[in-house]
């Protein structure tokens, strides 16, 4: 019935086989590199530097700190900031990109406004405005990262503490079993009680370089049990039953509030869509004021009062637990 080529489909199959061992090779090298990047940073870095204080070093400078441990910048609140995002750029490479963000945005000003006031708003809006609420983000976005990762960290702890390790070994236990960010976190206390640094400091300062509102409860356990003794691993199985019971409770009530997200969301980009709108249909409808002084107070106004509802209305949504 058919008039079928060998060639053609010897050659089809070939092709196949060869595309399925391509695959398959694939597949077994992407496992073994998805497993190395499933390891934190700071193991990555102990691969290409065999002394454990140089990689705490970089690891330091890295985020925006000294070697020793301290604040680069006299700005302690943006240091922080730029210490909780999680940024490894270095402070001189975050300075370079503001500064081309506020060169880039000082020319689109000029470009389409040519005014020097609003060029220069634009150019304070891409120099500050931007990298802060990149950071910002960033931050938000390890923050949950690290939540979610710690009721396991505190596991492993629990587990390594009844198998009969001291509190340092099971700390280093987390920073070789977990990915990032906790692992790094965890990595860096143990290269810190490594070379010196008691235990109560450097809880202090892992909750510094994070800022999650469950790390006190775990750094007073640990203070607790280390100036008074007592079982430390039943109070910390404790405490990461806890976290997950507020973990969960956070997420109902995120379910609970997506009524009132979507409506912001919607609320706030209507105006927006019905002016995209308009100018679609009509492209000359805006030009007898878009140049107006008046127009451009009006906007800024309804604006800034568009942003106030927006933040009532996270206010509302979102509460802490």
């Amino acid at each position: 019935m058919f008039d079928v080529d060998v060639a053609s489909v010897t050659w089809l199959l070939a092709g196949l086989a060869v595309a399925a061992f391509v695959e398959g090779a694939y597949l077994v090298l992407h496992a073994r590199g998805s497993y190395r990047k499933n390891i934190n940073r700071r193991l990555r870095a102990m691969d290409d530097q065999v002394d454990r204080e140089s990689v705490l070093v970089d690891l330091r400078r890295e985020r925006g700190l000294t070697g020793a441990g301290d604040y680069r910048l006299p700005l302690v609140k943006l240091n922080r900031l730029i210490l909780q995002s999680g940024v490894t750029l270095g402070l001189g490479r975050l300075a370079l990109i503001s500064a081309a963000l506020a060169v880039v945005g000082f020319a689109a000003g000029l470009v389409y406004t040519t005014d020097v006031v609003e060029a220069a708003a634009a150019m304070l809006f891409g120099g500050v405005g931007l990298p802060l609420l990149a950071l910002l983000y960033l931050r938000s976005r390890r923050l949950k990262k690290f939540s979610a990762q710690f009721p396991d960290a505190l596991d492993v702890i629990v587990r390594s503490l009844r198998a009969g390790h001291p509190v340092p070994v099971a700390i280093a236990t987390v920073g070789k079993e977990m990915p990032d960010p906790i692992g790094s976190e965890f990595g860096i206390i143990a290269d810190e009680i490594t070379y010196g640094a008691d235990l109560e400091t450097v809880m202090r300062n892992l909750y510094y370089r994070v800022g999650t509102d469950d790390l006190p409860l775990f750094v007073t356990a640990v203070a607790i049990q280390t100036s008074t003794g007592g079982n430390l691993g039943e109070i910390l199985q404790n405490l990461s039953g806890v976290i997950r019971q507020r973990f969960k409770m956070r997420r109902k009530v995120r379910a609970l509030a997506a009524e009132g997200r979507a409506s912001a969301i919607i609320l706030s980009l209507l105006p927006l869509c019905v002016f995209a709108a308009v100018h679609f249909v009509c492209p000359g409808y805006y030009d007898g004021v878009w140049n107006e002084s008046l127009s451009k107070i009006c906007l800024t106004a309804a604006g800034c009062w568009m942003g106030l509802g927006n933040l009532v209305m996270f206010k509302m949504v979102n509460f802490k637990i």
